[in-house]
């Protein structure tokens, strides 16, 4: 269908757009006001959308931050696929976490911080926050078992994806709660938390082999 005169057509690429938009205006917001604070109508007015709008691509305020969710699943999953099988893989899992778009959400170190403790606190975000992480594996699996020699739906790999996954979380989590010490640069804890796992130890310990005995 031909759009109106002035009106960009609703392809999926800007469905996505719009949705990508209302997930920005959301996590902006309940940053800086908190979750409970921000009405559904001032996250529609922050996108430039109408009401019916919102309710059109989000069914509840919880699903707005949805986008933001899933683009952090596609780009750390996406990065990690383009670097060397030969990279080590903690090292290669921590940059693709740095150069995703999750990572670049949180340039402005304070206000992704206040992001987290809401995501962390609000039941229904922490839901779909888990949800994704999960989602996360899924893909993440496939990508790895090239690296460990396993079959991605073996045990031993979908065990590592959860593992390097949950690392990830509990880093974030870790360097956004305020009783942290002050460290303002997410990296360390995430290349804390991965360094932690040990995971090229025991490859080089087993010789490589990806665990499926």
């Amino acid at each position: 269908m031909t759009a109106g005169r002035g009106r960009p057509s609703f392809s999926e690429d800007r469905r996505q757009a719009i949705r990508m938009e209302i997930a920005e205006a959301a996590a902006e917001l309940f940053s800086d006001r908190g979750y409970e604070a921000t009405t559904v109508e001032q996250i529609a007015a922050a996108a430039g959308i109408s009401l019916r709008t919102f309710y059109r691509y989000c069914p509840a305020k919880e699903d707005a931050l949805t986008p933001v969710f899933t683009a952090s699943v596609s780009g750390l999953v996406d990065q990690l696929a383009v670097r060397s099988a030969d990279e080590p893989l903690v090292e290669a899992v921590g940059a693709a976490f740095a150069e995703g778009a999750s990572f670049r959400r949180l340039a402005d170190a304070e206000r992704a911080r206040r992001l987290l403790r809401v995501m962390g606190s609000v039941p229904e975000l922490r839901t779909r926050w888990l949800a994704t992480g999960r989602e996360l594996q899924d893909r993440l699996a496939p990508v790895l078992a090239p690296r460990t020699g396993g079959d991605p739906d073996s045990m031993e790999t979908r065990l590592l994806a959860a593992a390097l996954i949950d690392a990830l979380t509990v880093a974030m989590e870790f360097w956004a709660d305020e009783r942290s010490p002050e460290e303002k640069d997410v990296m360390v804890f995430a290349a804390r938390a991965l360094r932690y796992l040990r995971i090229d130890d025991r490859r080089r310990a087993t010789g490589g082999a990806g665990g499926d005995q």
